[in-house]
């Protein structure tokens, strides 16, 4: 299977984009395309709910991030202290971004954020590159991709995965937001999904 990627991004300019792409959301959806046609294609509404949740995980630059949208590392290990001091993290029982001994931090950084030094030693098997060691390699925009293609694919991020909520007749956009996190943003998510995939159907081509 094949796709025009002309068609696919002029159908994506208006629908999600606002009438415009910039070069970098041109270079992140890219790079899942180029990554999930690597693994050999596959169901496009899996691809279509893996570009909608880089889009939401990166407030729509579709660039690996660091969580909370922090410029560094030390301001995004400082505002994730300050909220949680706060009383705005909640859920949070563990704080994960508090630095380890060797002074690096495991808070959520990429096109879908990973969080925890266990996340990161499972990522480095997958991309084969020591995320633990060096944590910042998850915001490289391959290794990202490749984190969000593979995570989705194989159910690394929840146990839940894409062929759970996507096989044969069978499509629950909203119900597929438990891959990554729960419930949080699934029917904003689910809306985002189905816009893409008709963009992609779009460019498919026998």
């Amino acid at each position: 299977m094949r796709i025009d990627r002309r068609i696919v991004f002029a159908g994506l300019r208006n629908a999600v984009f606002g009438g415009r792409l910039s070069q970098g959301q041109v270079d992140g959806v890219e790079a899942v395309l180029t990554r999930f046609s690597a693994r050999g294609w596959g169901d496009p509404r899996w691809l279509a709910y893996m570009l909608a949740t880089a889009h939401h995980e990166t407030g729509g630059t579709m660039q690996a991030v660091r969580e909370t949208f922090a410029p560094d590392d030390e301001e995004a290990v400082n505002r994730l202290e300050r909220a949680w001091r706060g009383g705005k993290l909640p859920t949070v029982k563990t704080p994960y971004w508090r630095r380890d001994p060797e002074g690096r931090s495991y808070y959520g950084r990429g096109l879908v954020q990973i969080t925890h030094r266990e996340n990161y030693a499972k990522m480095s098997r997958v991309t084969g590159l020591d995320l633990v060691a060096e944590p910042d390699l998850a915001l490289r925009l391959d290794v990202s991709a490749t984190i969000l293609v593979v995570g989705m694919t194989e159910g690394l991020f929840s146990g839940a995965r894409l062929s759970d909520y996507f096989s044969g007749t069978k499509a629950d956009w909203t119900g597929a937001r438990k891959i990554v996190n729960g419930t949080d943003r699934a029917k904003k998510i689910a809306v985002t999904a189905r816009t893409f995939d008709a963009a992609i159907r779009a460019g498919l081509m026998v």
